[in-house]
């Protein structure tokens, strides 16, 4: 999925125009720990565990009792910019469901073929007769497994068509099993009660009246908000909505969700597990997971979260590029280091504490790419064009740009001509469409590690990915190897080689 071409390239579909809503937001009250009943010790703490056992985390913003005590960026990701979001973009879902459910435009047990009379099989199943937009929101379609597999199996059907043509081996509401194509359903049930898709039906109704702004929110083929994945907002804006449901739906003195809605999509509505130390089997409630110590999140894969503590009246949000299987690390240390340092009464003052923490998290930062400016090579390099055979990747040929002050790679696939600068010894920020559909911001650091060889990092920074690019020119060819930190599929790909012109 995202960056991987063979597998993901349709799930880089259009994407929904930026909101209009550019009016600036008032931003978040800032605090010190300390007022808020915080250690900026055990902040600390918890920053340099995160750097210590978890690569790579972007951002994090922590807030006590309705005010930011600590925020950062480890750069070259930055506070302006937005992150793609994956699960965590279903909690928005079901916010613009609850809204719908209060406005009267939709109910619960409104069964889901009601909403699709010309999508349905002609003859369905009794279980897909009896799904229910309820058992879409607790991940209980009756599905054995995700469906959102089989919408890019290589046809033009319309996602909903092929949603409801698929098997439902278990009765509605009785099997648990995370599915982001019910997701994507309740987008199309909320476009088909409203007349608005996802995006349009929360601007005035969430986005303006949080102060969220510039967001983007990828479409399918059919211009419906894919719902399960692809919202693009800033870690303050994660932060503003786990606030609003710690608020219990009430933002600066009005009420933008009904209690009741709150309430239940955070309460456990079904069973997802039984291990008391997993933060992925507590309970899961209306596309918001039960946590430990009495927490609710929304979380989404490689280490976004929105954590809500209700006992200790915080949130957390939290963006990163961590592989899946170290997100449980990230909860851990939460539990460790943050949750027993919240105390019910505000802290002593703790200046240089305090002044401690705060230097640390303005100069976070993630390391650069060491390596030498220059190699003898270079200039001779410089004017070779090498050619691959059909690949995966598409990749038709290659060509550098190497000079004593700085580097480049020309890479063209079937999309065009990409050039790519490379930083030195830093960070340099760019754009590029190399195996994306899209222009995404980049920042690149590289350098030659050894004579013949060439490394090169980019980190897309408005999503969870880092690309390493390794060019080897031993041996009178070029052998290209590229591989991503992490991927819903393949991580490294297969290596191309080319001879010398």
């Amino acid at each position: 999925m995202a960056i991987m071409k063979n597998t993901a390239v349709l799930f880089l579909l259009a994407l929904s125009a930026l909101s209009t809503a550019e009016t600036m937001a008032q931003p978040l009250p800032r605090s010190t720990p300390e007022e808020q009943g915080i250690s900026s010790t055990a902040i600390l703490n918890f920053v340099k565990a995160l750097e210590g056992e978890i690569d790579a985390l972007h951002s994090f913003m922590l807030l006590r009792h309705g005010k930011v005590v600590a925020e950062g960026w480890w750069y070259p990701y930055a506070a302006e910019r937005r992150h793609r979001l994956y699960s965590l973009s279903t909690s928005f879902v079901s916010t613009a469901i609850g809204i719908a459910v209060a406005n009267g435009e939709l109910t619960l047990d409104d069964r889901v073929l009601d909403y699709f009379p010309d999508e349905a099989p002609a003859v369905p199943h009794r279980n897909l007769e009896a799904m229910r937009i309820r058992d879409l929101l607790v991940m209980s379609s009756g599905h054995q497994d995700d469906t959102l597999g089989r919408f890019f199996a290589g046809d033009d059907a319309p996602w909903v068509r092929t949603f409801l043509s698929l098997p439902v081996e278990h009765k509605p509401g009785t099997h648990f099993a995370y599915n982001t194509g019910a997701t994507y359903i309740l987008a199309a049930i909320l476009q088909k009660a409203t007349g608005d898709n996802v995006v349009d039906y929360l601007e005035p109704r969430l986005f303006e009246r949080l102060g969220i702004n510039g967001y983007r929110w990828q479409e399918s083929p059919q211009g419906i908000t894919v719902g399960g994945w692809g919202l693009r907002i800033k870690t303050e804006d994660i932060a503003r909505f786990g606030q609003l449901y710690l608020q219990k739906g009430v933002w600066d003195g009005e009420r933008v969700l009904s209690e009741a809605w709150v309430e239940a999509a955070t309460s456990r509505q079904t069973s997802s597990g039984s291990d008391p130390d997993s933060d992925w089997e507590q309970g899961y409630g209306y596309l918001f997971w039960r946590g430990r110590h009495g927490s609710y999140r929304t979380d989404g894969a490689f280490g976004q979260f929105c954590i809500v503590l209700p006992e200790q009246d915080a949130v957390l949000a939290i963006t990163g590029g961590v592989r899946n299987r170290k997100a449980q690390d990230v909860l851990d240390l939460v539990w460790d280091h943050l949750l027993p340092a919240m105390k019910p009464e505000a802290l002593p003052a703790a200046d240089q504490s305090h002044a401690v923490l705060a230097d640390k998290i303005s100069f976070l930062f993630l390391k650069p790419l060491r390596a030498a400016s220059y190699s003898m090579r270079g200039p001779e390099l410089s004017d070779q064009i090498f050619e691959f055979d059909d690949n995966e990747q598409g990749v038709e040929s290659m060509s550098f740009d190497f000079g004593r002050n700085s580097n480049a790679l020309i890479i063209h696939d079937d999309q065009g001509e990409h050039r790519i600068e490379v930083g030195h010894g830093t960070w340099l920020k760019g754009e590029t469409s190399y195996d994306n559909r899209r222009l995404e911001p980049i920042a690149t650091s590289g350098g030659w590690t050894a004579a013949d060889t060439f490394m090169a990092r980019i980190f897309f920074l408005e999503m969870p990915y880092s690309a390493k690019l390794e060019f080897d020119f031993s041996e009178g060819r070029v052998r290209f190897d590229f591989g991503y930190n992490v991927s819903f599929g393949q991580i490294r790909r297969p290596q191309l080689i080319s001879d010398f012109p």
